[in-house]
């Protein structure tokens, strides 16, 4: 099992978050099981209302949504809501998503492998 942990925000001029989607993408389709936990600015990829800049070529929610309808484990910071990102209070893509620290603290402890982005 591996537990990967997003902290950057979606648009933030860099590729970390793309290659976060990317990595947990190929350790799944390479029969891994993989757990996404967005917290920090990270949160407003779990929201619809995060939407793609003009002139960036991949849009990042809907990455995260397809891994998260092919079954990758997806859960958010809820503390993080009111916190955290651009869009701060506004709901993430599905209620279900928004979790805890001793969510992850769990996620940790079962994981073989943790990376963070």
């Amino acid at each position: 099992m591996t537990t990967i942990i997003l902290n950057h925000p979606p648009y933030d001029g860099t590729d970390v978050t793309w290659n976060a989607l990317r990595l947990a993408k190929t350790l799944y389709q390479s029969g891994e099981p993989v757990r996404l936990f967005l917290m920090n600015d990270a949160v407003d990829l779990a929201r619809d209302v995060t939407c793609k800049p003009e002139g960036y070529e991949y849009d990042l929610v809907a990455m995260l949504k397809k891994r998260y309808a092919e079954g990758i484990e997806v859960q958010v910071c809820g503390t993080c809501n009111a916190r955290c990102g651009i869009y701060k209070n506004h709901p993430y893509f599905d209620e279900r998503l928004s979790s805890t620290m001793q969510v992850l603290a769990d996620w940790v402890i079962s994981s073989d492998k943790v990376l963070s982005f």
